[in-house]
């Protein structure tokens, strides 16, 4: 079965609410009609009920009516959640009039809220809004998960190369968030990733490699100690991951090669979750294997949020939105 064709199949056995607040954007409401019509969520939509089912009705969408439409002009639990954003907000300043105005006109953090208040399990937003628009309600509301205090990107690549990773699929970190991680952040994406290629990528067994210049010493700068400092903080972080670094790519996953440069590495020849050293690093790396490796890259996932928030391209299709829903379904069953 393919990746894309088991996340979907996870996320119907075990059916998620994900709150969708761009819920008259034509992309988002064409995926949410197809997201309750394959049974692979419990679709929330924010906004005017009568507006999403006109929306709905002109793009010839029959199962909108189906979805859980939730007005914050009329909810009931408006009120609830103005009080729960002042709560949270009020020792940076926060009034509770600024709490009002934005649980009633931004959709986002009346999402956000929805999902801190127990009432849903994950969002996705993007197709309208920026990456900070996603994230600031995300970080201010549902917050980090327990440990980690940097958010970070992951991304699904499926290759035609089937001997690397798992018959071709790995899971790689960070490609979209933290720009220069220091040795703590990068255990923490280290971390993340593993979760993600578990929660996502349904790895039994995540195998992380923590990239670098250089293989067990073979190289001397700063820039190493850093990894191997991120490789120990790791461990400490999650006693149960199974991690090793400094390794460079090549011994990371080919097994003649780290025979040579790693013996005796659990990892090295067999790792199916990359963690470069900084983003500029993942976000080259990834677009190199996507083009020139015909390789198929799903995400960025966004990962370290303690309960799933995931952001969109404002270029995205129908389908990416789709798949988005499937896999925040999936984050949202390994959540702490």
């Amino acid at each position: 079965m393919a990746l894309i064709d088991d996340i979907i199949s996870r996320a119907k056995s075990n059916r998620q609410r994900i709150v969708l607040p761009e819920s008259l954007e034509e992309r988002t409401i064409t995926a949410a009609d197809k997201a309750i019509a394959d049974g692979i969520a419990e679709i929330i939509l924010i906004g005017n009920r009568d507006e999403i089912l006109a929306k709905a009705a002109s793009l010839g969408l029959e199962n909108i009516g189906k979805a859980t439409i939730i007005d914050p002009a009329t909810s009931e639990k408006t009120q609830e959640y103005i009080q729960l954003l002042y709560e949270l907000r009020k020792a940076k300043g926060m009034t509770p009039e600024q709490a009002e105005q934005l649980v009633r006109n931004n959709p986002l953090y009346f999402g956000c809220l929805i999902i801190k208040n127990g009432d849903a399990d994950g969002q996705i937003s993007g197709a309208l809004s920026t990456t900070g628009e996603t994230l600031r309600p995300a970080l201010q509301i549902i917050k980090c998960a327990p440990g980690i205090s940097c958010v970070s990107g992951a991304m699904l690549m499926i290759t035609k190369t089937p001997q690397y990773g798992e018959d071709g699929v790995l899971v790689i970190g960070d490609v979209a968030v933290t720009p220069a991680p220091d040795a703590a952040q990068l255990a923490q994406i280290a971390v993340c990733t593993a979760r993600t290629a578990r929660s996502v990528g349904g790895f039994k067994e995540p195998r992380v490699a923590m990239l670098s210049f250089s293989t067990k010493g073979s190289a001397k700068h700063e820039v190493v100690d850093k990894v191997v400092e991120a490789t120990r903080l790791a461990k400490e972080l999650d006693p149960d991951i199974n991690i090793d670094g400094e390794l460079q790519a090549d011994a990371a996953l080919v097994p003649s090669v780290a025979t040579k440069k790693a013996p005796g590495s659990e990892i090295a020849g067999r790792a199916n979750t990359l963690v470069f050293p900084n983003l500029e690093v993942g976000n080259i790396a990834y677009k190199l294997v996507q083009r020139l490796g015909d390789a198929e890259a799903i995400g960025p996932i966004l990962q370290g949020i303690a309960r799933p928030v995931n952001d969109l391209s404002r270029g995205c299709s129908v389908d990416d939105i789709y798949k988005m829903v499937a896999i925040t379904a999936c984050q949202a069953m390994d959540a702490i």
